[in-house]
């Protein structure tokens, strides 16, 4: 990196930091109550809403991780954000969002484990979502800062350590002090930044690969270059899906599209987002802005990590995964940003990373902290507090220990597991929640019995299935081969198949069945519950 490169690099990131600072002292100002701390006192404006939303749920991950899996597997990835804004905008916003916000008003709620403990009315409930949040975010957490710490690495050829030391430590600032309204003052501010840097990225790579159509052609006539260990998976071109049934279609219909697309919308740092508005209509007003947002990063992302084949071919004579360092598709993004871009963008690329993965990041400690904090330590446990200032302090403990947590799992986690990760932690949020979390929003008859069961045949199913039956995962855990011989317990097309795919529909089952043959709800508690809920009042 040439000296003005250099000198751009250290004013931009003064003054990226500089905006950082202000808007979580700002947030700290703001901070009086212990629902200022945890649900941004409810009064959010709808823009900031929808940016935090959008920001919170691509990361790292997505540009980083899965954009380097669509340069292995293809444009079949792009279902992936259309699912995304399908589900985890419109039918987040419009039908989850519409519900969650008036039901935690009335229930005084202020996390996702609490809204479904109070609306079963069981501690068991609270506390068992609260332990699985804990104990499996920080897995998803590290992936995303490991993303934007491979991005550094990469870029300005410092130590990996550094990357994620600096990395969390300026994320654990501002969410420490500033709570939920330092989350979104900063992931408001850090969505605008995302949505140039895609812009410029997407524009700059059409034009230098000769526009979309060349492009997307060139692409298309890499087909007889594709790697022999993605042929035999079933990939016959970067611009088709798969072969239909091959271990590649699997792979990105039920784990990458299905796992995450649906898994969004059981995802409680996203949840949460839907308590911070004062009405509806804020709610109508994000749809929106969270739609292109999602199409503008997760989209553009899968496109520009497709088309870098094209521009690693007539560079190096080589395709994306074999220009990769050791082919982790985890390095595939950064080195094609860093050789295919100018440095200024370098500089606008880092910081449009350092926005996805603080975002992300900071709503995940956010929401550590809060579920070993508030929902076990408090809520759970008893310790009673005196005021809003013991909620607010042992909260801040909890997020402290998750930061230390995942810190860990990033100096540890293999390579090329971003997008496992994100995953894995998409599918088990689905399999477990989605079941109890719809039962709570939208029927009465749903009880507490049934919520119980289909959080633990979600979650256990899940985890077997991820342990014994799921190849990549099973492979990677080790404990099918230590106890049965053999990598995976099933063939294709099961060990195929995302453990979503298998325990959501079994946890959907078990929370009818058990709640149609047990006792339901006091009325008067529903009554409670849905109080206001679809009235023109609460719009």
């Amino acid at each position: 990196m040439d000296q003005s490169n250099i000198i751009l690099l250290t004013l931009v990131t003064l003054a990226y930091l500089l905006v950082t600072v202000y808007l979580g002292i700002k947030a700290y100002r703001e901070t009086h109550t212990a629902a200022d701390f945890l649900v941004a006192g409810r009064k959010t404006h709808p823009i900031i809403m929808a940016l935090s939303y959008g920001s919170t749920f691509i990361s790292t991950s997505a540009i980083v991780g899965f954009g380097g899996a669509a340069a292995a597997f293809g444009l079949g990835l792009l279902w992936l954000p259309f699912l995304n804004i399908l589900l985890g905008i419109a039918v987040a916003f419009l039908l989850f969002g519409k519900r969650v916000r008036p039901i935690s008003h009335n229930l005084g709620v202020h996390t996702f484990p609490e809204l479904l403990g109070r609306r079963y009315q069981s501690r068991f409930v609270h506390a068992y979502a609260a332990i699985l949040i804990f104990l499996f975010m920080p897995l998803y957490a590290a992936a995303v800062l490991i993303g934007g710490a491979r991005f550094l690495e990469q870029s300005f050829h410092i130590s990996y350590e550094v990357a994620v030391t600096v990395f969390s430590l300026v994320v654990a600032a501002y969410v420490i002090a500033g709570g939920l309204k330092g989350v979104m003052y900063t992931d408001a501010f850090q969505g605008a930044i995302m949505l140039v840097g895609m812009g410029i990225l997407l524009v700059s790579v059409y034009a230098g690969l000769g526009g979309i159509v060349p492009a997307h052609q060139a692409l298309t006539d890499l087909a007889p270059h594709i790697p022999e260990r993605l042929k035999a998976g079933g990939i016959t071109s970067w611009t088709a899906m798969p072969v239909f049934g091959s271990k590649m279609w699997y792979l990105i219909v039920t784990t990458i599209v299905l796992g995450v697309g649906i898994g969004v919308l059981a995802q409680p740092q996203l949840a949460v987002r839907f308590m911070t508005v004062k009405s509806n209509r804020e709610l109508n007003r994000g749809v929106g802005v969270g739609a292109f947002f999602i199409f503008m990063t997760a989209g553009v992302a899968y496109i520009v990590g497709a088309l870098s084949n094209v521009y690693f071919m007539q560079k190096m004579g080589k395709v994306a995964v074999a220009a990769a360092p050791n082919g982790n598709i985890d390095a595939i993004v950064p080195l094609f940003i860093t050789t295919f871009m100018p440095g200024w963008f370098v500089i606008v690329f880092m910081l449009t990373l350092l926005s996805a993965a603080m975002s992300t990041m900071s709503s995940q400690f956010h929401t550590m902290g809060t579920a070993i904090g508030r929902d076990l330590c408090e809520q759970t446990l008893g310790l009673s507090p005196v005021g809003h200032q013991r909620t607010v302090l042992i909260t801040r403990v909890g997020i402290v220990v998750a930061i230390l947590i995942t810190v860990g799992l990033a100096f540890t986690l293999p390579g090329s597991i971003i997008a496992q990760a994100t995953a894995v932690f998409f599918g088990l949020c689905g399999a477990t929640f989605l079941p109890a979390y719809v039962g709570a929003l939208f029927w009465r008859r749903m009880t507490r019995a049934g919520a119980i069961a289909s959080m633990l045949v979600g979650s256990l199913v899940s985890l077997g299935w991820l342990a014994f039956v799921q190849e990549k995962s099973a492979m990677g855990l080790g404990l099918c081969r230590l106890l049965f011989g053999k990598d995976t317990l099933l063939g294709l097309p099961w060990m195929g198949l995302d453990a979503q795919i298998i325990a959501l529909p079994l946890a959907a089952l078990t929370a009818i069945v058990v709640s149609l043959v047990t006792r339901p709800p006091e009325p008067a508690h529903l009554d409670l519950c849905f109080q206001g809920v679809g009235s023109s009042k609460q719009q």
